[in-house]
């Protein structure tokens, strides 16, 4: 890294901050927790994931990825529909790997922060009441029993790098837990639903789409006060606003 002429800062808020050197990313975390989890969820996972170069807490070193994310929220994926399906016959590898040997969150979990989410946008006017119980409405389609499986837990989509039509790793695993599948297909495609079908083509069969729309309402309604209060914008173009305007166009 000595001949690196800048320093690219990828992510910074006040719980944690990525940094780019070179080809090496510098993960900076003041809780280890993360960096613990993020280690041993790579070190399981049957896909391809960075390789981890060294460790001093708080920081955590990881190579980059060959290829490109698969895209970024609020635009238009140039990607192809055969890395999409490719993504999805990775994601399915994982959901049928066993699960980590560490507990993920429950659905009463879900259930509650959904309801306090939903809480503070009404009492704050951050949308439109109508928008907001009509997608607490869809979203009541997540909160029913799941048969764990190994998720990645924040399978955003600029998680997911694709060279051509292959899946050369995914990164960002410090919430992988025994989870719902049906969640990482969703995360994936928040924001980008005419590439659902792209993706469960290598995906293959035992998707229920009506959960995974649930989840679409549901992410965007628990994100938002974190985004806000962390200097992120779910009004963007394209963003979770968008998404949960979007269903309003379903009535």
């Amino acid at each position: 890294m000595a001949d690196v002429d800048e320093v690219e800062v990828v992510v910074a808020h006040s719980q944690r901050a990525t940094l780019r050197v070179g080809d090496v990313f510098l993960k900076v975390d003041g809780d280890p927790s993360h960096a613990d989890a993020e280690v041993r969820a790579m070190a399981i996972a049957p896909i391809p994931t960075p390789a981890i170069l060294w460790r001093r807490p708080p920081v955590l070193a990881i190579a980059a990825v060959p290829g490109q994310a698969l895209g970024v929220l609020g635009e238009p994926s140039a990607a192809s529909s055969a890395a999409w399906a490719a993504a999805g016959a990775a994601i399915r590898m994982l959901h049928d790997a066993p699960l980590p040997p560490w507990p993920g969150r429950g659905l009463d979990d879900v259930a509650a922060e959904l309801d306090g989410e939903c809480a503070w946008l009404l009492a704050n006017g951050v949308l439109p009441g109508a928008v907001i119980r009509r997608n607490r409405e869809i979203a009541e389609a997540a909160l029913r029993p799941w048969k764990p499986a190994f998720i990645h837990g924040d399978l955003q989509i600029t998680h997911v790098f694709v060279d051509g039509d292959e899946v050369t790793g995914v990164i960002d695993w410090s919430e992988a837990a025994p989870g719902d599948a049906m969640f990482d297909l969703a995360i994936l495609t928040l924001g980008h639903e005419e590439r659902l079908d792209d993706l469960l083509t290598g995906y293959g069969p035992g998707v229920d789409r009506e959960v995974i729309r649930a989840w679409w309402s549901l992410r965007s309604l628990v994100a938002s006060r974190w985004l806000i209060e962390h200097g992120f914008d779910p009004d963007a173009p394209g963003c979770e606003f968008d998404v949960l305007r979007s269903r309003m166009q379903d009535l």
